[in-house]
């Protein structure tokens, strides 16, 4: 049983690792399509100006009760007023369900990353490629076919344990050290690549993909159509920076007292800001120029069958950039894993007094055994429903709206309620402020944290629940 709490050795350790759990799956596919959808530019000026405001609000909160609690989400909120317990139960859920399913999408691109290092990249771009592996019909052996995404969960859910058992500084610090700076330096090498890429067909350049990304587009955009902007916008914030999934209040108890968290917080504005920009930079040009504007509809399909098919077409250039491409996302993947897990674990550390390598051995069981079941849901336990955003829904689907869209808005107005009305703003600022750190932003969380933000989460998850279209 770990007596004395972990921290951190460095703030540059804590901020990578918080930058890692931030530069996930949701950045590299959800923000480029998102940004497509929504005008473009339009999309990245106001997304830009929520993170400066709402995302700053909800980061600040979640990293300050962590540090001052020194507890995980499981029980940083009961600390902080005994009455907000439930706020801690339903925290701890979202990384719980966020889990098995996370670690089933980091399978199919450790499959995909598998395929273009072995040189078989152009099997990758075949129109069947991706439903054949996820729903276990791609191989001679119905049985195989069944267990190979199985394994390939297994094997990315044991990759992810193994760095959490390792510890706070063994583990997740050395890994953020390690892999965030290659991750960064592959982003950009990869989005100057797309920007020099042409059709030769017809003419497309990489600049005329940035364009449509970064010029803002107006055409139809009413109030209505601005408010859903602003309302996806939002949601994709809880992607790139990690709020309301217990994570920051779990990596701010790490955080030593003397460190400057403002300053901090500064730099994973600044970091996962720009990650989420060279996001759309690496996938848009390349899809406008091979596929045109149309296919950026295809949401998380972008990278399991719109850039294969891209990837192929730039010839052996393509399976170069394609391989680096889904290694790339395998270790953005797997930051942002550990740092669910260690949510996870951390909580049972802090609840029920286990040990860290007890916690994450249990919960990497439980995470597995649910695993299996929604990776059968593509198969054996297929089913297809409505949920009440309108969606069509598989289990993986099922499960990631019930984190994403119900608990994660609740655990984020919870922490309003309980920081802007309950024990007032002044318990986060002065927590950020204790060693005579200047918050320039003082006036925009008190007034943010008390009535801006409370009120557009409280649409946000109306909207998910189909009351608001």
């Amino acid at each position: 049983m770990e007596t004395k709490r972990s921290s951190f050795t460095s703030s540059l350790g804590f901020i990578l690792a918080a930058a890692g759990s931030a530069v996930g799956l949701g950045n590299i596919w959800r923000f480029p399509y998102l940004a497509a959808k929504n005008g473009g530019g339009l999309f990245i000026v106001v997304y830009v100006a929520l993170a400066l405001t709402f995302g700053f609000t909800l980061l600040v909160t979640e990293l300050a009760i962590g540090r001052k609690t020194k507890q995980s989400c499981l029980t940083a909120y009961g600390k902080i007023d005994s009455r907000f317990n439930w706020l801690g139960t339903t925290s701890a859920i979202v990384p719980f369900l966020i889990l098995p399913y996370y670690c089933i999408i980091g399978g199919w691109v450790l499959k995909y990353a598998f395929t273009y290092v072995t040189g078989n990249g152009v099997a990758a771009a075949d129109d069947n490629f991706f439903f054949d592996f996820i729903m276990g019909s791609g191989s001679d052996s119905a049985v195989i076919g069944i267990l190979l995404p199985i394994v390939a969960d297994a094997v990315f859910l044991i990759l992810t344990a193994m760095v959490v058992f390792r510890g706070v500084n063994k583990g997740i610090e050395t890994m953020s050290k390690i892999l965030m700076p290659v991750l960064l330096v592959m982003v950009i090498g990869i989005s100057i690549y797309s920007l020099t890429i042409k059709n030769p067909e017809t003419g497309k350049t990489g600049i005329d993909g940035l364009k449509i990304y970064l010029i803002p587009n107006l055409d139809g955009i009413g109030v209505k159509e601005f408010m859903n902007v602003v309302m996806d916008a939002m949601g994709q914030l809880f992607y790139s920076i990690s709020v309301a999934m217990g994570i920051m209040v779990t990596y701010g108890s790490y955080v030593k007292d003397e460190d400057n968290l403002m300053k901090s917080v500064n730099q994973i504005e600044i970091f996962d800001t720009l990650i989420a920009l060279l996001a759309g930079v690496m996938i848009i040009p390349a899809v406008v120029v091979f596929m045109g504007e149309d296919a950026m509809s295809k949401g998380p399909g972008l990278i399991f069958i719109a850039l294969p098919k891209i990837f192929q077409a730039m010839g052996l250039p393509g399976m170069i950039i394609g391989a680096a491409f889904f290694i790339m996302v395998f270790f953005a993947a797997l930051t942002s894993s550990v740092s669910v897990l260690e949510a996870v674990v951390a909580g049972m550390m802090d609840k029920f007094g286990l040990s860290r390598k007890k916690a994450t051995i249990i919960e990497t069981i439980i995470a597995l055994v649910l695993g299996i079941l929604i990776c059968l849901g593509y198969n054996l336990f297929m089913f297809n429903i409505k949920l009440p955003n309108g969606a069509e829904a598989q289990l993986l689907d099922v499960v990631d709206y019930l984190a994403n869209n119900i608990f994660m808005p609740i655990v984020a107005i919870g922490s309003c309620v309980l920081i802007g009305w309950v024990v007032k703003p002044l318990t986060v600022t002065d927590e950020v402020t204790k060693n005579g750190e200047k918050m320039f932003r003082k006036g925009l969380y008190n007034v943010m944290v008390t009535v801006v933000t409370p009120i557009l989460l409280t649409f946000l998850l109306l909207q998910s629940l189909g009351f608001i279209k």
